[in-house]
């Protein structure tokens, strides 16, 4: 019986022994297929996550951001203790006491889930097996997928220390609202850093990884606290919070910037605008789009906050001045239906705006809609502008300067009440009209986004750093940028270019170039071009064609340097990759950016020097490695310990010299005849020496001024997107003058601005303005200039110093005459229209005699 017994406990030991075999031949069996082809963890010792990129003005602040994971990293030793120790206790309360993985949680799990026949599944999965899920493996919810996690958690334990590991967690997980690791979402929640958070928000962040959609700060606000609640006692359970203050945050609500009770990080940061989309932009073409949304840099941009916002003012002012001039009001740019409004309380229509998707940009502006419509008024419901007893109106009063048009261009009768331009759920701007001795409130008045759209660019001229851009009326509405990607005729604000490339060929100031009309045969057709007045006006110097703007001077001038030099010289300052020699090009015919022409105009600004155009003077990786600096010029003085008093360190340019200096001051001091006299007089009036070009195409289609003091080059576009014209008279000088001068006030006070430097090598000479006439050192009068001139080249005057390009002239050609010039002189004359629009004596005479050179060609 013994025996028996014996033999009985021998081949049950003996089954175990075989079922313990077998089982872990079994396990190693399945360990062993389940960890062929696994992902290398070691990997992760040198995983760096996905990070904000973040942009930061010229005084430091943050003005925008990129991502396509909002991600800020936070290194091991820099995130608080109380952080981890949340997310520790709601997580993987044994994580620093497990290899990877915890039997004693698995085992759990599996009873839970057997005694409740599968209701009740929960996890059981570490942070270390989370951080393998999350880099290495999908998310499928199967016992393959489950097995390689646990595999490659323990292998990973051998690897990284805990405090990696969790560093590693902590930075990847994502929780809700676009929120990747715990550094964003405290700034998404609470709006603080790391070390700013409170015990009991530390809590509510510890809460989310488990499902953050189904613990929304006010959706799902009793089931957010209960579970926030929960992590504050398992803390206390694990040891890192006395019950005192587990209480204590327990009894405090949930307050978060979702709920309002906070202030939100973007309130902070200004609305993307042109200028930090033209660096993402730009960026991504350097470093990748992929890298740029994900490297974590820093981009020190090279704005000006306060400028910015001087060129979208300007920028608006000048283009809803001549908006409003046509007296057009077109169709809303979105409509609420009216049944949703009919009856509707405050917060319904409130609800309705807010989901529209409209321009809200746009300072000083605010979005309404139209909630009924009077027998004269109608009344509006005003975004972020509380209700009052009466409600907000827009008086008939406010109408009356337009007409309604529809998308046809179908034009309806002057507005005499409100109801003739708006309808019941149209969605509008309005601005808050107030007196301008008091600043007191008068009325709310209507307000449109212009058809006519433009650009306006500045940028320091020694440096080539952007200060300001504005590629449009509001970003918002278009994010087209009209000053780097919008290509346009820059017309005779071209004109600059071809002068210098005269001066530089051995061409002086005095140089006296006939303006009669030509005759082209182009091989298509013959081309007739004439001056903006369509007169000519006789034999002008140099200085005449610019600062008049002369159409026939210039092309004379071009023929005779020659084209192929002119489109040289515009390669070489950047206006064109490959300029086109045809002699129409001379004009400005041949499209460029706003960008280039302002970068272009630098150069003569700077004594014609090359200066890139920038808007970024710095880029660090995430580490604080400089990967990008623009300004590479010398400074051996900034090495030394101190200098003496009063001693400025100097600065060694080793840029490439575009034009000889003197070239680049003779027109410099031509343009600013431009501003003094010519066709910008009337519009650009500033307390420093300004020098510049205005440019109006065919049909003022384009509208241009670019021009610069000693240090800052500004310059403004103005045209409708699909070119058409803009009307009689609304050329450069009288669309973008007025932008460019109000800029250039608020440029003008922060930066200042002095005499243009003169260069060396140089003798000034007395000029007869008029006829190109050498005149004694003691002369005086309007007619007098001082033209530089170089060393040893003495001013030539008489038929020498004619230019015709080579086309005949008519005879009796006015000869030195004083053209658009006010006071031109007693000579008999007619009176024309002038490239401003302005009228002026042209005169019928001769003054020293008449050429003659047969008939034309």
């Amino acid at each position: 019986m013994f025996r028996f017994i014996l033999g009985i406990f021998g081949a049950i030991f003996s089954w175990l022994t075989i079922g313990l075999v077998f089982t872990a031949f079994s396990i190693g069996a399945v360990l062993y297929m389940y960890s062929r082809d696994l992902p290398d963890h070691e990997t992760l010792a040198q995983y760096t996550p996905a990070t904000i990129s973040r942009i930061y003005s010229a005084e430091g602040e943050i003005v925008d951001e990129f991502a396509r994971e909002r991600r800020l990293f936070v290194a091991a030793e820099d995130i608080p203790d109380r952080v981890s120790q949340a997310f520790v206790s709601a997580e993987d309360r044994n994580f620093y006491e497990h290899e990877g993985y915890d039997p004693r949680a698995i085992g759990a799990a599996i009873v839970e889930a057997v005694r409740s026949r599968g209701r009740d599944v929960r996890g059981a999965s570490t942070i270390t097996q989370q951080v393998m899920k999350n880099f290495l493996l999908d998310g499928s919810r199967t016992i393959e997928r489950k097995v390689q996690e646990i595999i490659l958690a323990a292998r990973i334990e051998q690897t990284l220390t805990k405090d990696r590991i969790l560093e590693l967690y902590l930075n990847e997980i994502f929780l809700g609202q676009n929120s990747y690791g715990v550094a964003a979402a405290a700034q998404t929640y609470f709006n603080a850093d790391l070390s700013e958070l409170t015990l009991q928000q530390a809590a509510y962040l510890a809460a989310l990884p488990q499902a953050p959609s189904n613990f929304h700060p006010v959706r799902d606000y009793e089931r957010a606290v209960n579970r926030r609640n929960y992590v504050l006692r398992e803390m206390y359970e694990n040891g890192y919070i006395s019950r005192e203050e587990m209480e204590t945050a327990q009894a405090t609500p949930l307050e978060t910037v979702q709920g309002g009770h906070i202030e939100p990080f973007r309130a902070a940061v200004p609305p993307r605008n042109y200028f930090t989309d033209e660096i993402r932009r730009q960026l991504s073409v350097e470093f990748g789009e992929e890298e740029f949304f994900s490297g974590g840099y820093a981009v020190r941009a090279t704005m000006d906050e306060s400028l910015q916002e001087a060129a979208e003012v300007a920028l608006r002012r000048g283009l809803e001045s001549y908006d409003r001039s046509r007296g057009l009001w077109r169709e809303p740019l979105a409509v609420i239906d009216p049944a949703v409004l009919d009856g509707a309380d405050e917060e319904t229509w409130r609800a309705a705006l807010a989901d529209v998707e409209f321009p809200r940009d746009i300072d000083g502006w605010h979005a309404a809609v139209v909630l009924s419509v009077g027998e004269r008024s109608a009344r509006i419901g005003i975004e972020d502008v509380p209700e009052d007893e009466d409600g907000h109106f827009i008086p008939a009063e406010d109408v009356t300067w337009a007409r309604p048009v529809d998308a046809e261009g179908n034009r309806g009768s002057s507005a005499r009440v409100a109801g003739d331009l708006l309808d019941v759920g149209d969605v509008i701007h309005v601005r808050a009209m107030t007196s301008d001795s008091d600043g007191s409130f008068i009325r709310w008045t209507l307000r449109q986004i212009p058809e006519v759209q433009g650009g306006l660019m500045a940028m320091d001229v020694n440096t080539g750093r952007v200060l300001a851009m504005q590629g449009g009326f509001s970003y918002q509405y278009s994010v087209f940028n009209r000053a780097t990607q919008a290509t346009r005729q820059p017309g005779s604000s071209f004109k600059p270019f071809v002068y210098a490339a005269a001066l530089d060929s051995g061409y002086s100031p005095n140089t006296i170039v006939i303006d009669a009309p030509i005759e082209i045969d182009t091989g298509a057709g013959v081309w007739r071009p004439t001056n903006a007045s369509n007169q000519f006006y006789g034999p002008a110097p140099l200085r005449t064609g610019i600062v008049r703007s002369r159409n026939l001077m210039t092309i004379r001038l071009a023929q005779d340097v020659g084209m192929e030099t002119v489109a040289r010289y515009s390669e070489r300052f950047g206006v064109y990759d490959e300029a086109q020699a045809f002699l129409a090009n001379s004009l400005g015919s041949q499209e460029t950016t706003l960008y280039r022409m302002v970068a272009a105009y630098a150069m003569f600004a700077n004594g014609g020097e090359r200066v890139e155009p920038t808007l970024v003077d710095r880029v660090q990786d995430r580490f604080g490695g400089t990967v990008y600096r623009h300004d590479q010029r010398l400074c051996p003085d900034c090495q030394l310990a101190s200098l003496e008093p009063g001693v400025a360190p100097r600065i060694v340019s080793n840029r490439e010299r575009v034009i000889d200096p003197i070239t680049a001051y003779q027109v410099t001091s031509m343009m600013r005849g431009v501003v003094q006299r010519g066709t910008a007089a009337s519009t650009v009036n500033l307390p420093v020496p300004i020098a510049g070009k205005t440019g109006t195409t065919n049909d003022e289609r384009d509208a241009w001024f670019v021009g610069y003091s000693s240090n800052i080059v500004a310059g403004c576009y103005i045209g409708f997107d699909t070119p058409r014209p803009m009307g009689g008279g609304n050329g450069g000088g009288r669309l973008c003058g007025p932008v460019f001068n109000e800029f250039m006030q608020a440029a003008v006070e922060e930066y200042g601005g002095g005499p243009f430097r003169v260069p060396e090598g140089g003798v000034f000479y007395n000029i007869d303005r008029f006829s190109g006439q050498r005149l004694p050192a003691d002369a005086s009068g309007d007619h007098v200039v001082a033209e530089l001139f170089r060393e040893g080249e003495e001013p030539i005057y008489g038929l020498l110093a004619v230019v015709d390009g080579g086309f005949a002239m008519g005879s009796n050609l006015p000869m030195f005459g004083r053209g658009e010039e006010e006071g031109a002189g007693a000579t008999a004359g007619q009176t024309v229209t002038t490239s401003t629009g302005d009228t002026a004596r042209v005169p019928t005479g001769t003054g020293f005699g008449t050429l003659s050179s047969g008939g034309l060609y």
